[in-house]
């Protein structure tokens, strides 16, 4: 037994399972052409049946290369002056994704239009984006599943700008990795104290669990250089964390990994902080 969790500590630490940015890599870059909600209620919000079809086959088009791996085709639709909230450059999406697509050659993306509008010289579209896929490191299989929302900004038929709303991701290995459920909320006021819970929702048995948890401000460069997250035993059936927002409006990443004998679990999860 101290075998395992030896091997399980140090696969989970290091390169393969904590760069919990598979989970945080994945979550956000998602085909780029991510998932979008309102960011207010003042947004007069159309009917996707409507959406103009230059930008619906724009959509689908970027969908294809995604799933194709295209990088090329895919940077196509970018504007050269691209901008994203987490600081995303052109060229360090170009990284994240060939870092991403190398690690899960399988990937498959699934977008769905939920709404859009004008906004002077830009079509806005918010956006549902799935994603799984799956890759096999030291001898692991590592599943994965995120579902994102983010809201897109297009001109001239190009993606200018992004706005990622919310996003979960986990990442599975093992014969049985745990079940787990998330909570934490998508909003919340600058200096509020919130919780980010992540409870196994299956009975313990004799079972022993590590876990961590970590909350970090979103940024570029963790899409390529991810952090890690050390583990140390948990007393309870999951992770129970007290988290203070920042005193100025920002969004942060909430990551989890819980490990057990028979199974390794991580979830990363967006919180945003307004005023």
């Amino acid at each position: 037994m101290k075998k395992y969790w030896h091997n399980a500590i140090a696969s989970a630490t290091t390169k393969g399972l904590a760069k919990r940015l598979g989970l945080v890599e994945i979550a956000s870059i998602i085909l780029s052409l991510g998932m979008f909600t309102a960011l207010s209620n003042e947004v007069r919000a159309e009917s996707p049946d409507t959406l103009p079809s230059n930008i619906r086959e724009t959509i689908s088009a970027v969908e294809e290369a995604a799933n194709n791996q295209d990088l090329s085709e895919l940077m196509t639709f970018y504007n050269d002056n691209f901008t994203n909230s987490d600081g995303l450059t052109v060229e360090l999406m170009r990284q994240a994704l060939e870092k991403t697509w190398s690690t899960y050659p399988q990937l498959r993306y699934r977008t769905t239009i939920e709404s859009w509008e004008r906004q002077g010289d830009n079509l806005v579209v918010d956006m549902l984006t799935k994603m799984n896929g799956s890759q096999v490191d030291q001898g692991r299989n590592i599943s994965l599943v995120s579902n994102v929302r983010s809201r897109q900004y297009f001109q001239d038929q190009q993606i200018i700008r992004q706005e990622i709303i919310s996003e979960q991701t986990e990442l599975k290995t093992g014969s049985q990795p745990p079940d787990i459920k998330a909570i934490a909320p998508e909003t919340v006021k600058v200096g509020e104290k919130y919780s980010f819970d992540v409870i196994v929702t299956e009975p313990l048995g004799n079972n022993v669990l590590l876990g961590a948890a970590l909350e970090e401000r979103t940024g570029g460069d963790l899409y390529t250089n991810p952090s890690t997250l050390e583990l140390e035993p948990l007393s309870a059936g999951g992770i129970y964390k007290v988290v203070t927002a920042p005193l100025l409006p920002d969004n942060h990443w909430l990551s989890a990994i819980i490990v057990r004998s028979d199974g390794i679990t991580m979830v990363t999860k967006r919180v945003r902080i307004e005023r």
